[in-house]
């Protein structure tokens, strides 16, 4: 089963993977669609609001951040990565639970990277937003490394987290039942 979406003027076709026995998900993966990626951050970047650098939670948006931040003309950007690495100098470290994961998560950024966020305006960006446990973990990171959130934006906003308004996204996503009709 799939779900043709219109993502700012692209269409995809998006698998329909099982979360739950009565829930599906429309997958939607950046990695290797090079189009969807530099058609996303264009359109998201013209939405954006004054920021002084861009973060996002590993692993799917990572093409979205670095394209972002290319198109941007920026010359440093931030990961969150999943866990701590031998190269962190010490680490502020968040737990999150996202739909799409099994278990807790680990959101992680260095004190280094700490340092640079003290200060600045930080957009938070995302590939999907569904259930809002990996931007709240965002935000938190970037709080205690005494930043300030600029904004939030992802290419699409599923679930609940269409209703939101302080969210910017370029479509919303539905949610599925299991024989692929989308969930009222």
């Amino acid at each position: 089963m799939t779900y043709e979406m219109d993502i700012a003027g692209l269409k995809r076709q998006l698998p329909l993977c099982k979360v739950s026995d009565d829930l599906y998900i429309g997958a939607f993966v950046m990695f290797g669609d090079v189009e969807i990626t530099v058609h996303c951050a264009a359109e998201l970047l013209k939405r954006a609001p004054e920021y002084d650098y861009i973060i996002a939670p590993e692993a799917k948006a990572i093409p979205l951040l670095y394209e972002m931040a290319r198109q941007s003309g920026a010359d440093k950007y931030f990961l969150a990565r999943k866990g701590a690495k031998a190269y962190m100098s010490g680490v502020f470290e968040v737990a999150v639970k996202s739909i799409t994961t099994m278990s807790i998560q680990k959101l992680v950024i260095d004190t280094a990277d700490a340092e640079l966020i003290k200060g600045k305006r930080m957009l938070i960006v995302d590939d999907v937003i569904s259930t809002g446990e990996s931007l709240r973990a965002m935000e938190e990171l970037v709080t205690r490394a005494g930043g300030t959130v600029a904004g939030r934006m992802a290419v699409l906003a599923e679930g609940d987290a269409q209703k939101r308004h302080d969210i910017i996204c370029l479509a919303p996503l539905p949610l599925f039942n299991p024989d692929g009709t989308v969930k009222e």
